[in-house]
């Protein structure tokens, strides 16, 4: 099943979605078409873990050798913004760019969970847009705050789809489109750290939790956006998650527009 959280007639709810795809139902029954709703993520997130360089071919492109173990960061709740929503570029920056990734949502409690035992620690999936700002790169292996911190730069949804209704997590296609062109293409079978490994590696030292997201890096497909640009990331057997770029003094004025026109 798809969820979603969106923010409907005054009140933030949770939907699933029709069968058809074509509308969403609430906990109380009420219905709504996709464009009658403010789009949030499809859930709050708690500890978000981050891969960097987790697909050889993109370390590749980087001049990288792929890591001997994960690179892992972590996020901040003010980055992440739902499905239709706007990101802003700083005006100092020329080099901002998409990464389509596969989110990883925890259901269970964990510590110390072997590879083969992962799956049973994993609520569903999702798909993050998690964009790097390199002009603020500091180091490759370790990105600082300013590249991957950004308030609103990191799209997540527009679902999350339970685990059981996903075959095989690491058989994906990814793809991204920039303006309708397509400009990204890989599959989660690429990953150097699949995601049993990831949960092993990350239970060894820490308790995971429910609602934590583990974003599991990006493959090959670098290519700078700019202000007016719209970015499509999209998983196969998830959906696709649709974001605009905006430019970072236009971030107030275009909220305000945005809540003005929505159905709340």
């Amino acid at each position: 099943m798809k969820h979603a959280r969106i923010a409907y007639r005054g009140a933030i709810r949770t939907a699933v979605v029709e069968e058809d795809d074509q509308l969403l139902i609430m906990a109380d029954g009420q219905r709504a078409g996709f464009n009658e709703v403010v789009w949030l993520t499809p859930f709050e997130p708690r500890t978000v873990f981050a891969l960097g360089l987790n697909y050889a071919d993109h370390a590749s492109e980087l001049s990288f050798n792929a890591p001997e173990r994960p690179l892992i960061f972590l996020k901040g709740p003010n980055t992440f913004v739902g499905h239709n929503g706007y990101s802003p570029c700083p005006a100092d920056v020329r080099q901002m760019h998409f990464e389509c990734e596969l989110g990883v949502v925890i259901g269970r409690t964990g510590r110390r969970i072997r590879d083969e035992r992962a799956y049973d620690y994993v609520a569903g999936y999702t798909i993050a847009n998690d964009y790097a700002l390199r002009e603020y790169l500091e180091n490759y292996y370790r990105p600082n705050l300013r590249v991957k911190n950004r308030d609103f730069c990191t799209p997540l949804g527009p679902w999350m789809v339970d685990a059981v209704d996903l075959a095989d997590p690491m058989a994906l296609d990814l793809r991204s489109f920039v303006n309708g062109e397509i400009v990204q293409n890989g599959n989660t079978r690429d990953m150097i750290f699949g995601i049993p490994k990831l949960i092993e590696y990350l239970s060894d030292f820490m308790t995971l939790s429910p609602g934590d997201l583990i974003l599991t890096g990006t493959p090959k497909g670098v290519r700078y956006v700019q202000p007016g640009d719209e970015v499509v990331t999209e998983i196969e057997g998830i959906g696709r998650l649709v974001n605009r770029i905006i430019s970072e003094p236009n971030v107030q004025k275009h909220e305000l527009a945005r809540i003005a026109e929505s159905p709340l």
